[in-house]
């Protein structure tokens, strides 16, 4: 049975905030383990924000209960449409805006039922406290971490509804290897979610991931091009796509200016076009996989389809739509799909994703192939 639209795009906004996370375990304060959640596919962050600035305003000044909106779009058809409460959307903004509500760490559960700190944000109330890598969560509050589902671990430690503000408590039991256990109290923080990452492989290749395209990530981008390399990897596996102008930016660090798509909105088309003084000499190798979405399909194939890079990995999602949102009476919000994105080549990747220039088979190792592919290419010295 699929979700509705409103636990759809719940899972939507948590995973595109925290799609990095999926991979390793159980974002606190964010999201919970993908084997115990709805794996149902990202949606943008509802608009490309240089070109359908900030929620508009419903005409009519209504309100809609839950149950009316979803009733609305379940007969609207919108696969995309969602329903947020006002407090629901104030937080998908803020992690549209590169941060989130939590205690700073990630959690993942063994095959022996353990629950495991698997990391720690620097600088947040968990790093302050002492956690580390490897503790073990024993207990939250007056229940013991094991016995809840991971997504209950998580939405405990982000706080419920009366909890989810700067500044509340939350009381953890932890345990290091086989010492002591610690009953910490922990206050919840807004925190600066990480969604680039970069290291320098061998060769002189530097690799590059990106999460989600959130306020900031460009910048971020192309400070790390700044780093000496010879050659490029951008990661953009399990990334769930976020901000469109954040992505057409990252382009730009790849690209002389130009486009890099295009999306069709109630009959209009408008362009999206990369900043000029970019890097196009420096071989790049663009990774992707099911979980590569949205705008970060699109930033993909802005670069397939202008022959800068080379995609390697699987094919992707295909979600290559465009929502608005508009904000009801009492504040809650109202999203419905307006149109549809194309790459630079005319493509709709909706339904279709993007198929890689080079595909890994399902026993192979994307990493290693996307080496071997970018040496050759060669790689500037």
């Amino acid at each position: 049975m699929l979700e509705t639209p409103r636990r759809a795009r719940q899972v939507a906004t948590l995973s595109l905030v925290f799609g990095a996370v999926l991979l390793a375990g159980a974002a606190t304060g964010a999201w919970g383990d993908p084997s115990e959640a709805p794996r149902r596919p990202s949606a943008d962050a509802v608009r490309p924000a240089s070109v359908v600035p900030g929620v508009t305003a419903d005409p009519a000044g209504t309100a809609l209960s839950e149950q009316q909106a979803e009733h609305l779009l379940g007969a609207s058809g919108d696969r995309w449409g969602a329903y947020y409460s006002a407090q629901e959307y104030a937080e998908f903004s803020q992690g549209l805006d590169g941060r989130y509500l939590g205690v700073g760490l990630s959690v993942g559960r063994g095959e022996d039922g353990v629950t495991e700190v698997s990391q720690v944000a620097p600088g947040g109330p968990a790093a302050a406290a002492g956690i580390a890598p490897g503790d073990r969560l024993l207990r939250i509050d007056a229940d013991q971490a094991d016995r809840l589902p991971v997504t209950e671990v998580v939405a405990r430690l982000r706080g419920r509804d009366g909890e989810r503000r700067a500044g509340s408590e939350v009381t953890v039991d932890v345990r290091r290897g086989d010492g002591e256990v610690r009953e910490l109290r922990l206050r919840r923080a807004l925190l600066d979610s990480q969604q680039v990452t970069a290291e320098h492989l061998d060769k002189g290749v530097l690799r590059i991931v990106v999460r989600a395209f959130t306020t900031g990530v460009a910048d971020q981008v192309r400070a790390a091009l700044r780093a000496p390399h010879g050659g490029v990897v951008l990661d953009l596996r399990g990334n769930s796509g976020g901000l469109v102008d954040e992505a057409v930016a990252t382009a730009g660090a790849f690209l002389d200016g130009g486009a890099v798509g295009s999306y069709q909105e109630r009959g209009d088309t408008r362009e999206l076009t990369a900043p000029a003084g970019g890097d196009q000499r420096t071989p790049l190798v663009v990774l992707v996989d099911g979980g590569t979405m949205s705008a970060a399909e699109l930033l993909a194939g802005a670069l397939q389809d202008r022959s800068r890079a080379v995609v390697v990995g699987s094919r992707t999602f295909g979600k290559g739509t465009v929502q608005q949102p508009s904000r009801l009476a009492d504040g809650a919000v109202l999203e419905m799909t307006v149109g549809r994105y194309h790459t630079p080549a005319g493509r709709s990747l909706d339904g279709t994703g993007l198929t890689p220039d080079v595909p890994a088979s399902g026993s192979e190792d994307a990493d290693a192939l996307a080496l071997r592919v970018l040496a050759g290419l060669g790689t500037r010295a």
